[in-house]
């Protein structure tokens, strides 16, 4: 498979999984463009591998991760939450997604990933682990901590809401 070929089938997939990681479409796209760029100048490396997609999901991972180090990328979020409209079930689940979003937005950006990767893109232990470089253990113990934290600040009746 090319270069072309691999964009065209995984691209909306990378994306995906981009805005999960960063919670904002803009920078997700500019993240996969970013990896893709550096993907292109290995492609020929990359493609020879055993599995190239998890290859460029750990770039795509990494390099995420490195944004966030930078200090000059830190934005300041909000505890205000607009007040919201009673009586219509859709409009607080969506209100009580976003509110979820912005709290995994918060978790570490390991956690996080974690998370996107085992929930969101459906993998495994050992695909996530081989992603991030770690072992299997540490992909648990981030998934725990990260649930643990979600568990912690997310109110207890809008979990019972959004179950409904």
């Amino acid at each position: 498979m090319d270069f072309h070929e691999y964009v065209y089938a995984r691209g909306p997939a990378l994306l995906r999984l981009a805005s999960l990681l960063t919670g904002d479409p803009h920078r997700a796209e500019d993240l996969v463009q970013e990896v893709l760029a550096g993907a292109y100048a290995k492609w020929g490396r990359i493609s020879s591998a055993d599995r190239p997609d998890v290859y460029v999901r750990r770039m795509l991972v990494n390099a995420n991760i490195s944004w966030w180090r930078r200090l000059t990328n830190r934005e300041v979020s909000t505890d205000h939450v607009p007040d919201r409209r009673g009586g219509d079930e859709h409009e607080q689940a969506v209100a009580d997604r976003d509110q979820m979003w912005r709290l995994v937005g918060t978790l570490p950006p390991k956690q996080r990933a974690v998370l996107v990767l085992r929930y969101y893109e459906d993998l495994g232990d050992a695909a996530i682990a081989e992603i991030l470089s770690c072992s299997a253990v540490t992909v648990r113990t981030h998934a725990m901590r990260g649930l643990a934290t979600l568990r912690a600040h997310f109110p207890a009746n809008a979990t019972s809401r959004s179950a409904t």
